[in-house]
């Protein structure tokens, strides 16, 4: 990590026109001052050299929009784009994606962070990005890359309280992502829906209707020449099932309201919807995981009535990490044009922490969060709080022994290879050319 200001471009300047020598110990000490200096002005210098680094050497972040039109066309197809949440050691982790995606020839795949996430991992869109910025430039990494802004939800209760500043606080938070490179964008209202109205179309009102009023916001400041992909979600995850009804009802409310808004302003390019699945798997008293239902029927009959009615890439599976290896290649079979895949990554973390940091790591959930810890065993509670240890010790997570790093590292490549393969994304990259 630098110093100051002189150090870091003094460091530069003796790799300059040097790519072999930035890819050295440069890039790796340009991040972590980027990361965890104090100095915001050292921070801030440090996050910009790794951008104009990147841009010269075409690594550019984009919209993956004109690729899920295409596929919504069906001039593409066959294969279900990951994308991957990263919740610490960003920059050691998005280095083996990016490693695997040059040995397969993958273009087709998104790094992510949600909203709620960003707080708990103390990871804002910026810092987010430019780590991701920096593992590509580290791994000779070239082309559009795509960073996606996962579940930019709307509260339930802040909304009811305060409808206004509810829509400000998303509206601010899309905005920062945009500025900071996230072309790829998923409104999460699908937490307004009233089931206890009478008809699908008054039970998806709330939820349309915000969903088209940051539709046309992300239009209005989305860079020129770019069409940022926005998502929709029509069923929260963990609740009841989506229906093609419910979708249709949706559409119609959200194209109506967006017309409204803007003459042939362009819509979402994707649906996520509920097929039985939950954040992070159930956990049963013993802390093993329960055996999830998932309905691929949702998948698709709301991934063809999608293509065929309006013209999107399909629907979206939300909180599939952590089901079982035999359902993964079903995704692009049934349609699935998008897959989120977050909490199985980080059990693989965990399970390959030396003890003393995870028993700590628990200490500190135990104390911290004692007050919700109500109903469950201290298994379930560990399992459903252990993502909010990310944030306090991300400093130790990124500087494990590099002995730790590789044993967590290897085992998250292997993971990656295994998922990347059953969604059928090797040799995707010619797509990603011809239409990005």
């Amino acid at each position: 990590m630098y110093k100051n200001i002189d150090e870091l471009n003094n460091a530069l300047k003796k790799v300059e026109m040097d790519e072999e020598g930035l890819r050295g110990d440069v890039i790796d000490n340009l991040i972590y001052t980027a990361v965890f200096s104090e100095e915001r002005q050292l921070k801030e210098e440090a996050m910009s050299s790794i951008r104009d680094i990147a841009k010269v050497l075409k690594i550019i972040p984009a919209s993956i929009h004109n690729l899920y039109m295409a596929i919504g066309r069906g001039e593409v197809g066959g294969f279900t784009v990951p994308a991957i949440n990263i919740r610490g050691m960003t920059y050691d982790i998005a280095r083996r994606v990016f490693k695997i995606a040059l040995d397969k020839n993958i273009g087709a795949f998104i790094f992510e962070i949600a909203r709620s996430e960003m707080v708990y991992t103390h990871q804002r869109p910026s810092e987010y990005a430019t780590a991701i910025l920096a593992a590509a430039i580290k791994e000779g990494y070239r082309g559009p890359l795509f960073i996606q802004g996962d579940h930019f939800q709307f509260d339930q209760k802040r909304y009811t309280e305060d409808p206004e500043a509810e829509l400000k606080a998303i509206k601010d938070l899309t905005k920062e992502a945009i500025d900071s490179g996230f072309y790829n964008i998923d409104i999460d209202a699908s937490t307004l829906v009233d089931y206890s109205r009478p008809t699908l179309i008054e039970q998806q009102r709330e939820n349309y209707e915000n969903t088209a009023r940051l539709t046309a916001f992300i239009r209005e400041i989305e860079p020129n020449g770019i069409t940022i992909s926005v998502g929709g979600e029509i069923g929260h995850i963990g609740g009841k099932n989506s229906t093609v009804e419910e979708f249709d009802a949706f559409m119609q409310g959200y194209l109506k309201t967006l017309s409204r808004m803007g003459k042939d302003l362009p819509g979402i390019s994707k649906i996520s919807v509920q097929t039985g699945t939950a954040h992070g798997g159930i956990p049963l008293p013993d802390g093993r995981l329960a055996n999830v239902r998932l309905d691929f029927e949702v998948l698709k009959n709301i991934s063809r009535v999608a293509r065929e009615r309006y013209g999107l890439s399909g629907a979206v599976q939300h909180g599939a990490s952590t089901l079982p290896d035999e359902l993964f290649d079903r995704f692009p079979k049934v349609g699935t044009s998008e897959i989120h895949l977050a909490t199985g990554f980080q059990n693989i973390i965990y399970d390959n922490l030396p003890k003393d940091l995870r028993d700590e790591m628990y200490e500190y959930l135990k104390e911290e969060f004692k007050d919700s810890w109500k109903g469950v065993t201290e298994e379930q509670f560990i399992y459903k709080m252990r993502k909010r240890a990310f944030g306090p010790f991300k400093q130790r997570l990124w500087t494990l022994p590099q002995e730790i790093k590789k044993k967590i590292l290897d085992a998250l490549e292997k993971r990656f290879e295994f998922l990347f393969e059953r969604l059928n994304v090797f040799n995707t990259r010619s797509y990603v050319e011809e239409y990005i």
